[in-house]
């Protein structure tokens, strides 16, 4: 199983809500998650990310790559 650090849509139509999540790379956005590392609200003013950083080390550590979109949302 090789995983992926992804995001994991949550809400209701046009009010997302993201979880930022360690999933199989071929789960779909919304399937099975390994494990919950945070979360982001892009619908307040600023967006609003919050990551468990030790989490995100130790999966990063075990080889765990995020997406692009995740890679994004690390910068910030």
């Amino acid at each position: 199983m090789s995983a992926k650090i992804k995001l994991h849509r949550l809400g209701r139509k046009k009010r997302e809500f993201f979880r930022i999540v360690v999933a199989d790379e071929a789960t779909a956005v919304g399937g099975k998650v390994v494990a919950n590392l945070g979360y982001y609200d892009p619908l307040t003013k600023p967006p609003k990310i919050e990551i468990n950083k030790e989490e995100l080390k130790k999966w990063l550590s075990h080889g765990v790559q995020p997406t692009d979109a995740v890679r994004k949302l690390l910068k910030i």
